[in-house]
């Protein structure tokens, strides 16, 4: 048990009356005049003990500004080169461009394997691959030519397309692959499905029916990759269906459903995820399709506006509902 003597001087050290080396002499005193051994020092309480500075740590943004740079720096030099290779391509024979479109493609993909091995630039090498991958395509259709070309080169840059996909995590990557998708959609309606001696009027439809199976396969991505992008991309194959549609003769209520369904199939998951860009391109598709889908089906202004106030009324209620969802979760 602690003696009176030394709690006082603990209370007198913790209001600053006096030091510890004062307490620890009075305690030296007082156990010399009794014979009792001094009882260990207590430490000096939290209130006086000494604060130690912490130094904030500095933040340093060379190797951010270095990678700016080497972004710049590499887009002038790709920009250059391509100026070169357009201006010289109709001077060049079927080798020069052979050779050309191959070593572009080769540095291409070359770079974004080293990128991604050594220094794991993921956005960068994504961005490099995704010019690759369709620089690739490009260089396959300029060796095979012809029909053969096409459907090889769409092959190919979708194969290497898909392969960097599996690798890197960049968004660039499935761009690059909605586009390769995009192009094989008209060469395979054009080429396969409807050849120029075929009798077919229906080649429109047929694309747009290819622009459905390329938002599934990105619904699809979204569930293993970037979901933003992929269920965005998505949305715009759904729209270039709608578009493909209209073009089709008597294909109007075909693209009102097909640019009702990719939107309101965009808002449902802009309801579960708040992705702005869900919102903005599932509303952009009803803008665009529906007063050209009505427009057609009527060919009434009167019509349009009708159809224009039952689609906003549905959407109305459908964030009515949406919200009241979101207030009942939580």
């Amino acid at each position: 048990m602690p003696s009176r003597l030394d709690d006082e001087l603990t209370r007198l050290v913790s209001a600053g009356v006096l030091r510890q080396y004062q307490a620890d002499s009075l305690r030296d005193a007082a156990a010399a005049d009794s014979g009792e051994p001094r009882p260990a020092a207590e430490p000096e309480p939290a209130a006086t003990a000494p604060k130690q500075q912490r130094t904030p740590p500095v933040a340093t943004h060379s190797s951010a500004l270095m990678e700016v740079l080497g972004y710049i720096g590499g887009a002038l030099l790709l920009g250059a080169v391509a100026l070169l290779t357009v201006a010289n391509w109709g001077e060049m024979g079927r080798a020069a461009r052979v050779s050309t479109g191959t070593s572009a493609a080769v540095i291409l993909l070359a770079a974004a394997v080293l990128l991604a091995v050594f220094r794991r630039a993921d956005q960068l090498s994504s961005a490099l691959a995704s010019l690759g991958c369709c620089v690739a395509g490009f260089a396959t259709y300029v060796a095979i030519e012809d029909a053969a070309g096409r459907i090889t080169g769409v092959a190919v840059a979708l194969a290497l397309a898909a392969a960097g996909i599996w690798w890197l995590q960049g968004s660039s990557l499935l761009v690059a692959t909605f586009a390769i998708l995009a192009v094989g959609v008209l060469v395979v309606t054009s080429d396969v499905l409807t050849p120029d001696d075929s009798v077919h009027t229906d080649s429109a439809g047929i694309a747009g029916t290819g622009f459905i199976l390329v938002a599934f396969v990105f619904a699809m991505l979204g569930l293993v990759r970037d979901q933003v992008s992929s269920w965005s991309l998505a949305g715009a194959a759904m729209f270039s269906s709608s578009i493909c549609w209209l073009v089709q003769d008597r294909g109007e209520v075909m693209a009102l459903a097909v640019g009702t369904a990719g939107p309101a199939a965009l808002l449902v998951a802009y309801g579960r995820r708040h992705a702005s860009a869900y919102a903005v391109v599932g509303c952009s598709i009803l803008l665009v399709i529906w007063p050209i889908s009505l427009y057609q089906l009527t060919d009434n202004l009167a019509g349009v506006a009708i159809g224009l106030v039952v689609a906003s009324a549905v959407l109305l209620l459908a964030v009515l509902l949406l919200s009241r969802r979101t207030r009942g979760s939580t």
